[in-house]
């Protein structure tokens, strides 16, 4: 394990702490504090799960027993004068004192310690640190419709952005090539619609029940991570239109549902409502992208013909623009934020929805217009955010944005720094951008391999930079915060990208 030297010195303070990501605000004496010392813990009864994850970390660092105690050791208190993610720790000699303004600042504050017992064999360091994130929205998004990972690869992921306090799993359920999570009330889109996948069309059905769903929205909430579902439409519908054909624009399979059809929204809204009964967080995502890719025909089938007559719209974007302001009540009567790529701005048609998730790093003009709009703003723009790009020149398999620009970790780590120093004295307040993902499309991930290799450790420059001010982020330090984290991917048999020796973890191929 690393004990770095300058840390291990009493007579100095110190004023970075390896963990990611870094905190707000470091002070610390130098001196260390072993697990052993601190196996009792005291914590009030709605801080019993963030307590037992303390205690199984000091446990495990210790090799002995952490028990509950009324006055123990460390103690965990809620702050209703903090900030709902904010969070305190003090350590001394004989106690730690961590407070938080709710719940899940108290268990970030934990997972500061657990990174620190693994940093520095067993101990923490005395002193105090003060920490809150940057954005509220820290977030990952993993693309099962192109190829399908599962439970247990999911669960992993969900434990290693809680390491890292990553708070939103955006979650693509369903798109062209296979339909990945059970609808009761349509059983076909799982008998049919989940069968092949990106690179074999053919490929066993995989999908996800209802059981299941509960059972990983609960493990994420468990983290304090909220999931966030992706249904794909009116494009990206190939998977539901080959299971019902009656809902295509064309032929069986065809890439958009038929906005001419009545009984196309009453599928969706039949869908939506179990959707929104297995994930209770208020944020519903629709796709809403690309539909270019399939709408070309529209304009000569007889229902959407008749529908443009009935309603006196112009043009196929008009007909795009109908069918979302069909859906955004749906989405709104179910309590939930619609929310929505940034392709439905080209519309033309005001406002649809509360939330812009904004992809296409060349349409700047985009996020100018959401904040004029009045969108909340999620930035995850392929370059560099698409963890679908590879991230070496060496590397061959996986995309290339135009010129050959591929993503590697330090553009993940200082972003969105540039594009706010440019934006200067903006159109729109800045205020509206929850925050930041990546997002991890699956067209060239095909094993857990490549999935490992494709996520990490760029994952936890996503992390930093989402939750660290851009005043104290610094990529060198950031690398060396690293090294724990390099071993903990070994014991967990992570095939990683290892930024330190490319050639040590070959790139997997697609």
């Amino acid at each position: 394990m690393l004990i770095m030297a300058a840390l291990t010195s009493c007579g100095s303070r110190v004023t970075t702490v390896m963990v990611i990501p870094e905190p707000a605000s470091v002070s610390l004496s130098g001196k260390t504090v072993a697990a052993d010392a601190l196996l009792s813990i005291s914590a009030p009864s709605d801080l019993a799960l963030e307590a037992q994850v303390l205690a199984d970390g000091l446990s495990r660092e210790a090799g002995m027993e952490c028990r509950m105690a009324s006055r123990g050791r460390v103690r965990l208190s809620i702050d209703g004068s903090m900030g709902e993610e904010e969070y305190g720790l003090k350590v001394s000699r004989h106690s730690v004192v961590l407070r938080g303004g709710s719940a899940k600042a108290v268990y970030y504050g934990v997972q500061t310690m657990l990174q620190e017992l693994r940093s520095y064999d067993g101990c923490l360091m005395c002193g105090t640190i003060k920490d809150s994130p940057r954005y509220a929205w820290r977030g990952f998004m993993v693309d099962e419709s192109r190829h399908f990972f599962g439970e247990e690869k999911i669960r992993q992921t969900l434990d290693m952005m809680a390491s890292c306090k990553l708070n939103r799993f955006h979650w693509h359920l369903t798109d062209a090539p296979g339909w990945r999570i059970e609808i009761k009330s349509h059983p076909e889109l799982t008998s049919i619609g989940s069968i092949g996948c990106h690179t074999d069309p053919e490929a066993p059905s995989a999908f996800y029940t209802q059981e299941q769903i509960r059972d990983i929205v609960a493990y994420a909430a468990e983290r304090h991570i909220d999931v966030v579902p992706e249904i794909d439409m009116p494009g990206h519908a190939s998977s539901a239109t080959r299971a019902y054909p009656e809902l295509a624009a064309g032929d069986a399979g065809s890439f958009t549902y038929n906005p001419g059809k009545p009984e196309v929204y009453s599928f969706l809204r039949d869908v939506l409502s179990e959707v929104a009964g297995l994930f209770p967080y208020e944020y519903l995502h629709i796709g809403g992208d690309e539909v270019f890719m399939g709408s070309g025909k529209w304009a000569e089938d007889p229902y959407i013909k008749a529908l443009m007559e009935r309603e006196d719209i112009a043009d196929i974007k008009g007909v795009e623009a109908y069918f979302l302001r069909q859906i955004a009540p749906v989405v709104d009567s179910l309590g939930r934020k619609m929310t929505a790529w940034d392709d439905i701005l080209e519309l033309g048609s005001g406002k649809c929805g509360e939330t812009l998730t904004w992809w296409r790093q060349e349409r700047p003009d985009h996020l100018y217009q959401g904040l004029r709009d009045g969108y909340e703003l999620i930035l995850c723009p392929r370059l560099p955010l698409y963890f679908d790009f590879v991230q070496d020149e060496t590397h061959t398999s996986g995309r290339r944005w135009k010129g050959g620009v591929f993503c590697p970790m330090d553009s993940v780590y200082v972003f969105p720094d540039r594009i706010l120093d440019a934006w200067g004295d903006a159109e729109a307040s800045q205020d509206a951008i929850l925050g930041i993902q990546a997002n991890l499309w699956s067209e060239v991930v095909r094993t857990m391999e490549r999935y490992d290799f494709m996520t990490y450790p760029r994952i936890f420059a996503l992390a930093e930079a989402a939750w660290t001010s851009a005043d104290n982020k610094d990529f060198e330090s950031f690398s060396k915060r690293l090294e724990p984290i390099y071993e903990l991917m070994d014991e967990l048999g992570i095939f990683y990208c290892d930024y330190r020796d490319i050639s040590k973890h070959p790139e997997p191929k697609i």
